[in-house]
C-alpha cells in the first residue's frame, strides 16, 4: 500500500506495529461478523416465533368466537330442541322480556278466546244414582223436621269411576263331531284371537299396547294395567305386546297402502333422526303429510332413504332440511325448510348486529314472502302477482349479494358462516323460495315432519336412551306409523289398537279427508 494513501498517524508507525494493528482490526471485524450472524439468527428465530404467535392468536381468537357463538345458541337460533335450553336462560330471557321465539306474536291475549267452546263439567239429566241430603232438625230451635215438606233443593253431581272390575274369563271349547256317513271327524273353528290354551284377549292387548304407545316403560305399564284394568300381566308379556302389534301392522298392508298414498301427494315432508339401537346408531326416516305418516329405519345413506318405498320415483315436492342425502331424488322438486334458514340468520345477527344487518333484512324478506304466499293460498291463487314476485326475487338477490360482499374480506368464524350462508342463498335460490313459486302449498317450513318424528326422541328418553335391539326400533317405527296416521285422522289410539287386535286394522281411506 503506498504510504501516501495512509493517514498521517499510521504512516509514522513502524511496519511491524502497523501489521499488528491490521491484524487486530481483522479480528475485530471477524468477531463483529460472527456477532452479527448470531443476532441475525436470533432475529429470524424471533420473527418465526412472532409469526407462530400471530397464527396462534388468530386461531385462539377464532376459537373464542366459535365458543361464544356456541354458548349463545338455543332453540331460537339453531336446530337445538327447546328442551335443551337451560332453565336459567329461560328465566333470564323472561326477566329481560326477550323474545326467543321466531313466531310473530298475535294480537290475542293468552288463555281462552271469546266465543271458544267450554269444557266445564255440566249437570246431567239422568244420574245413575241419587242421594237426598235432608236436614234432621231445625238449625234455629232444634225442632224435628223429619215430617216436614221440602221447601227447596239445590242439585250437586259428582262424576267418578269405579275400581277396576275383575277380568272376565271366556272359555272356548272346540268340539269335534264324527260324520255318520263318511266317518270324517270335523272340529269347530275357534275365533282368530283364540290360539293358546290360555291367553289374554284383544281388549287386554289393546290396553297394554296403548300404555306402551304413550311411552310408558314396560314395568310401569304392568302396574298401570293392573291398577286401571284389574288384570295382572308379567313384564315379559307386556314387552312382547309391541312386537305383536307391529306384526299385525306389517301383515295388514298398512305401510304399503300409506306409501302408495304418499306417492300421489303434491308435497311430502321428510326428515330423519338418529336413534341408539342394538349398541350402535341407526336412523329413523320419515315421509309424511298432514294426514299420513310413514316411518322406517336404516342408516343415513341414500339407499336407506329409498328403502322406505315412498321417495323413489316420487315426482312431487320434497320438503326437507339441507341434508345432501336427498339430492339423488332428481324426479322430484325440492323445498328447503325456511325456518331452519331463519334460525341461521338469527344466529348471525345476534352475534354481530352491526356487521350482519343483511341477515335481519333477509329474515324479514322471508317472513314477508311467507305472508304473501299465505294470502295467495287463502284466495285460491296458484301463483303470486307478477309484480310482487319480481320485487321479492330482486330484493332477495340484492341481500344475498350484500351479505357476501360485506364479509368477503373479513377473517373470522362468523364471517365464514356469513359467506357460506350468503353463497347458499345464491346457489339454492330455487329450493329456498319454493314456497314462493308454489304458494298453493303450505311448504314454508318442515314443522310437520319435525312434529311427527319427535316421538322417537320421547321414546328414547323413556327407555333409557336406546332400544336394546334393532328389531325393537323397527317395531316402534311400524306402530308409530299406524298410530300417528290414525291420530291425524282424529281416531283415538285405543280405538285404532282395538281394531288392530281384532283383525280389522284401520287403513286411511285416502290422501286426506273428503
Amino acid at each position: 500500500m503506498p504510504e501516501s494513501s495512509l493517514p498521517a498517524e499510521l504512516a509514522e508507525l513502524p511496519q511491524r506495529e502497523l501489521v499488528a494493528r491490521l491484524v487486530a482490526v481483522v479480528e475485530d471485524n471477524t468477531r463483529l461478523r460472527e456477532g452479527n450472524a448470531r443476532l441475525r439468527e436470533v432475529i429470524e428465530a424471533q420473527a418465526v416465533q412472532l409469526e407462530t404467535a400471530r397464527g396462534q392468536l388468530q386461531a385462539l381468537t377464532r376459537r373464542v368466537e366459535e365458543l361464544e357463538r356456541k354458548a349463545g345458541k338455543d332453540s331460537s337460533n339453531s336446530g337445538k330442541p327447546p328442551s335443551s335450553d337451560p332453565v336459567w336462560d329461560k328465566k333470564a330471557a323472561k326477566e329481560k322480556k326477550a323474545d326467543r321465539s321466531l313466531r310473530v306474536r298475535g294480537r290475542r291475549s293468552p288463555g281462552k278466546q271469546p266465543g271458544a267452546g267450554s269444557s266445564t263439567l255440566k249437570l246431567v239429566d239422568d244420574p245413575d244414582e241419587m242421594v237426598w241430603c235432608r236436614p234432621g232438625s231445625c238449625g234455629g230451635c232444634g225442632g224435628d223436621l223429619s215430617g216436614e215438606p221440602v221447601a227447596a233443593e239445590r242439585r250437586h253431581q259428582v262424576t267418578d269411576i269405579e275400581p277396576a272390575a275383575a277380568p272376565i274369563v271366556t272359555e272356548y271349547r272346540a268340539q269335534a263331531k264324527c260324520c255318520p256317513g263318511c266317518g270324517t271327524t270335523s272340529v269347530g273353528e275357534l275365533p282368530l284371537h283364540v290360539r293358546a290354551r290360555a291367553s289374554y284377549g284383544p281388549e287386554t292387548h289393546a290396553q297394554a299396547a296403548n300404555l306402551i304407545a304413550h311411552h310408558i316403560p314396560v314395568y310401569r305399564s304392568t302396574i298401570l294395567l293392573a291398577q286401571l284394568g284389574g288384570i295382572s300381566v308379567s313384564s315379559g308379556w307386556m314387552a312382547s305386546v309391541r312386537g305383536k302389534a307391529a306384526a299385525l301392522v306389517a301383515s295388514s298392508g298398512f305401510m304399503d297402502h300409506v306409501a302408495a298414498l304418499l306417492k300421489t301427494a303434491a308435497a311430502v315432508h321428510v326428515d330423519e333422526t338418529p336413534a341408539r339401537a342394538g349398541g350402535g346408531t341407526r336412523y329413523v326416516h320419515l315421509a309424511c303429510t298432514r294426514y299420513l305418516t310413514h316411518l322406517h329405519t336404516g342408516d343415513r345413506s341414500a339407499d336407506a332413504i329409498d328403502s322406505g318405498g315412498v321417495l323413489p320415483g316420487y315426482s312431487g315436492i320434497i320438503v326437507r332440511d339441507g341434508y345432501k342425502g336427498y339430492e339423488h331424488l332428481a324426479d322430484a322438486l325440492h323445498a328447503w325448510c325456511a325456518v331452519h334458514i331463519l334460525r341461521d340468520l338469527k344466529a348471525l345477527y345476534d352475534f354481530e348486529p352491526a356487521q350482519q344487518a343483511w341477515a335481519q333484512d333477509m329474515a324479514g324478506l322471508l317472513i314477508e314472502a311467507r305472508d304473501a304466499a299465505a294470502t295467495a293460498r287463502q284466495d285460491g291463487a296458484t301463483t303470486l302477482p307478477e309484480g310482487v314476485l319480481a320485487d321479492l326475487l330482486a330484493r332477495y338477490s340484492d341481500l344475498a349479494d350484500a351479505g357476501l360482499a360485506g364479509n368477503l374480506y373479513r377473517r373470522s368464524a362468523t364471517a365464514d358462516d356469513a359467506r357460506r350462508l350468503a353463497r347458499r342463498f345464491g346457489k339454492y335460490q330455487d329450493l329456498i323460495l319454493r314456497f314462493v313459486t308454489r304458494p298453493d302449498l303450505d311448504i314454508f317450513s318442515n314443522n310437520e315432519a319435525e312434529r311427527t318424528i319427535r316421538p322417537t326422541k320421547v321414546q328414547m328418553r323413556s327407555s333409557g336412551g336406546c332400544w336394546r335391539t334393532l328389531q325393537g326400533l323397527t317395531e316402534f317405527a311400524l306402530i308409530q306409523s299406524y298410530l300417528s296416521t290414525a291420530g291425524k285422522w282424529g281416531i283415538d289410539k285405543l280405538d285404532a289398537l282395538r281394531r288392530l287386535f281384532t283383525g280389522n286394522a284401520w287403513l286411511p281411506p285416502g290422501l286426506q279427508p273428503a
